[in-house]
């Protein structure tokens, strides 16, 4: 049996797809999952974290308990037993999910260019044909 494959991110359909998913509302835990209201911005960082339509159920299990870890991250000490535990227990979630840096962004080597360009552009006056976003 042959899995359908996702379309290219650099195709019309693929685009397509990214609009509906844009379009629809915000991700919601499986009626079977509990999520305490203070978890919900955490919940929120985690699923759009990924294109919507990747994401199955167990999956949003898994991100509902991952925003509860990071949630009790918020009040253990640092330093602490707890907080160690917590940290591991977040990145394996994260890993387990694939929203960990590398999965959303790309390999370290290959964000140094983007970092570098941004940083450059920070410090850049510009000239009068490019305009600059600057803060107010």
């Amino acid at each position: 049996m042959t899995k359908a494959r996702r379309p290219n991110s650099n195709t019309a359909a693929y685009a397509a797809t990214a609009h509906q998913n844009a379009a629809q509302g915000a991700i919601e835990p499986p009626a079977y999952v509990t999520l305490p209201g203070e978890c919900r911005p955490f919940w929120q960082a985690i699923v759009t974290s990924r294109a919507r339509d990747t994401w199955t159920d167990s999956d949003l299990v898994t991100a509902a308990n991952m925003a509860r870890v990071q949630l009790a991250l918020q009040t253990a000490d640092v330093g602490s037993d707890d907080h160690a535990k917590l940290t591991r227990l977040a990145l394996a979630l994260s890993r387990s999910l694939s929203v960990h840096t590398t999965a959303t962004a790309g390999r370290a080597a290959d964000l140094v260019g983007a970092s570098t360009a941004e940083r450059q552009a920070r410090q850049d006056d510009g000239d009068e044909l490019i305009p600059r976003l600057r803060a107010v």
